[in-house]
């Protein structure tokens, strides 16, 4: 358990890291170094993904509650997650790396519901 947990954490801090660099910089794209001239489509599926992490934690103000603002950033990155793991089950080939992708929607969408409902219960004070 310990191991998936690490492995979970390291996962959730590549996958933050890859969006961060990704909104920084224009990432050459699949034509510029394959020159097939089309995006394989898993790789589009992960950068709608990536755009719509992003763009579910860019779209959140800041309140100054520390629980509110952490839980509430970390429900579209984790559902971000959720999505990259479904590209990797639908065109991934490596039986390990599925099940990390099994694990990672089971463990994602286990503490989303958790946040969701920490949010219900928890209104922000006015």
């Amino acid at each position: 358990m310990k191991s998936q947990l690490k492995l979970l954490t390291a996962l959730t801090i590549a996958c933050a890291t890859m969006s961060t660099v990704s909104a920084q910089t224009a990432a050459p794209s699949h034509d510029a170094m394959s020159g097939s001239g089309k995006d394989a489509p898993s790789t589009a599926e992960f950068r709608t993904a990536d755009q719509s992490m992003m763009s579910g934690m860019s779209n959140i103000q800041y309140t100054g509650d520390a629980d509110r603002d952490f839980v509430a950033h970390m429900i579209p990155h984790h559902e971000g997650a959720v999505e990259m793991a479904k590209v990797e089950l639908k065109y991934g080939k490596d039986a390990k790396l599925r099940n990390l992708a099994k694990d990672v929607i089971a463990a994602q969408e286990k503490e989303i519901a958790f946040m969701k409902q920490w949010l219900a219960a928890h209104p922000q004070a006015k």
